[in-house]
């Protein structure tokens, strides 16, 4: 499962953000259970409510839904939906940052483009 972060984010959202990696990685197929949110405070050794909360939170998105005394389940198309919004969630965070930072800089979407491409190149 992995440890959470303590970089001051609530830990309902570190929760949340995992079983979605969890769900994009592809190690919570759609149709699979969830671990329980008493599984969860086990593990973390955190309150059973905080858990809840993170487990809630996909539930009113759609990610999840409620087996009644069965559990937690992803829902069909929930891959989809959370790959679309981390790509925006990325465009947002890292590429309108990068594109104000270079207009300051004075860099051209073309010298921007050549430093992606060399990057690449480097990785190879």
């Amino acid at each position: 499962m992995g440890l959470l972060r303590d970089d001051g984010r609530p830990i309902f959202l570190q929760i949340a953000e995992k079983i979605e990696d969890d769900i994009i990685e592809g190690r919570l197929p759609e149709e699979s259970q969830v671990p329980s949110t008493n599984q969860f405070a086990a593990f973390y050794q955190i309150n059973p409510a905080t858990a809840a909360k993170g487990v809630n939170m996909l539930v009113d998105q759609e990610i999840l839904y409620k087996k009644r005394g069965i559990g937690m389940f992803v829902a069909e198309g929930a891959r989809v939906v959370l790959i679309e919004k981390r790509k925006e969630q990325f465009y947002e965070q890292y590429i309108v940052t990068m594109i104000n930072e270079a207009a300051k800089l004075g860099i051209t979407t073309r010298q921007l483009s050549e430093m992606i491409s060399r990057m690449e190149s480097n990785e190879s």
